[in-house]
């Protein structure tokens, strides 16, 4: 039910004269006190009603914005996007809102970059000045997108930055310190920038999407309690990244991404990794829960855990449990904990710029033909890898597991045929099911970042 302008006057008169009802008689304070409240009905506007087209040629970017800051305004509700060809630039849901993109509803974000305003926003691992995303939020809670509609970004903005005035182009979704978010239901199909981009979030729930595009899927920045389930992926980047920003600037802010759930999601991949964790992690990155997900493509590896010295943090507490892995140019596992990514131009110095990486456990994988299946011997022995359980794999790969520097390896019941040479190669390692490892030659590991002349200042 939508307030009608005379209701909405007439609740907030009565609310404005209770109080004063309540304190001037003693038996009718008592009564009124007793009533119940006046229950109010959630909102329901129709960006048609605010003037959209829905034509595919006119920007229908202020009816959207309209209906969004009312139905916030008016204490929440739905946003409906009826059927229709919307083209829009840059919009920003409020509070305990929702926009709903009917079945027969496609959102197309506008050609033209000055309809997406400049802001600070975060750019692997690093506050910069970009565009903000499509549809956006800040600092808002109880916030959704819903519905079977198609959200679009616009192939004429080209690249992940403009290279004529270096901004960041703009994501698909982009959440910025928003709490318990729901975005179920909506076909997405981004171009070569970010899809969706989650920063300082908490109580995330992205589920039976399609997200598809030509770079990152979803990028899970300094946010915790995140379940993502019931996806179908195929991106030109990683399919799924969790980041914490880099370098001392990510490392002060301290804002770690924690308790990440994904399940029973489909991946294809073209460029590298399907579920990637780092290399921007200088804040740190615990408690990944994956389960019951099938890799169907990876341009690298289908599973690709990231660092090098410089991020410092850490990476713990990754477990990993029945997967279907196929289709992969370089492989199953990688763990690159010595050199992968940007190094930054203020890396954190010293051993506290090495990152502690403990506790991954990858159980009941089914794996047909990979390349290889564990690359594991990029590892720091100033800080070994402490903890790594490998168990229940079996299928068919052309290279065996190789791990280098690793503490309290757990390694049984690997059943993989296929293999050409040795099944296991090791360097320090120490641990159980480490009988038949042939040695690997040492690998050659960078030593800690040496500190700055000047100490950096966050600011």
């Amino acid at each position: 039910m939508t307030l009608k302008r005379r209701d909405f006057v007439v609740l907030a008169g009565i609310g404005a004269l209770a109080p004063a009802v309540v304190r001037g008689h003693g038996a009718s304070a008592r009564r009124m006190a007793s009533l119940p409240a006046i229950a109010r009905s959630p909102v329901s506007i129709s960006v048609r009603t605010m003037g959209a087209m829905g034509d595919g040629q006119t920007r229908d970017t202020l009816a959207f914005q309209q209906a969004l800051d009312r139905c916030a305004m008016l204490g929440g509700g739905e946003v409906i996007v009826p059927a229709g060809n919307y083209v829009i630039g840059a919009i920003a849901i409020g509070t305990r809102t929702t926009l709903r993109i009917d079945k027969d509803a496609t959102v197309t974000g506008s050609p033209d970059v000055a309809d997406y305003p400049i802001r600070q926003v975060r750019w692997e691992g690093k506050f910069v000045k970009g565009r903000i995303g499509l549809i956006s939020a800040e600092n808002a809670d109880h916030i959704a997108i819903a519905g079977q509609g198609r959200l679009l970004g616009n192939t004429a903005i080209p690249g992940r930055v403009d290279r004529a005035t270096g901004l960041r182009n703009p994501a698909l979704i982009e959440l910025i310190g928003c709490n318990h978010v729901d975005v179920g239901g909506v076909f997405t199909q981004q171009n070569a920038m970010w899809s969706i981009h989650p920063l300082f979030c908490n109580d995330l729930r992205f589920h039976d999407m399609v997200i598809n595009g030509g770079a990152d899927g979803i990028d899970v920045d300094s946010c915790s309690q995140v379940s993502i389930e019931r996806c179908s992926f195929d991106t030109t980047d990683d399919c799924i990244a969790l980041k914490s920003g880099r370098g001392e600037e990510g490392n002060r802010i301290a804002r770690p991404t924690t308790d990440v759930f994904i399940a029973d999601c489909t991946f294809i991949d073209h460029r590298w990794g399907c579920i990637s964790i780092g290399s921007e992690t200088s804040a740190g990155v615990r408690g990944v829960r994956v389960e019951r997900c099938k890799i169907l493509g990876a341009g690298t590896h289908a599973v690709y855990i990231k660092s090098r010295p410089g991020r410092g943090a850490f990476i713990e507490d990754i477990a990993m449990n029945d997967l279907d892995v196929s289709g992969t140019r370089d492989g199953f596992l990688r763990f690159n904990f010595t050199g992968s990514g940007l190094q930054d131009q203020n890396p954190v110095p010293g051993l506290a710029g090495i990152p502690t990486v403990r506790n991954f456990r990858f159980t009941n994988i089914r794996v047909h033909d990979v390349p290889a299946l564990v690359t594991g011997s990029e590892n720091n022995p100033e800080k070994p890898l402490d903890g790594l359980t490998i168990a229940g794999i079996s299928g068919t790969a052309r290279t065996g597991i190789q791990l280098a520097h690793v503490r309290n390896a757990v390694l049984k019941n690997i059943n993989v045929t296929g293999v050409s040479g040795p099944m296991l190669q090791t360097y320090d390692v120490h641990g159980v099911g480490l009988e038949r490892a042939m040695p690997l030659p040492a690998p050659n590991t960078p030593g800690p970042v040496a500190p700055p002349l000047n100490p950096y200042v966050l600011g």
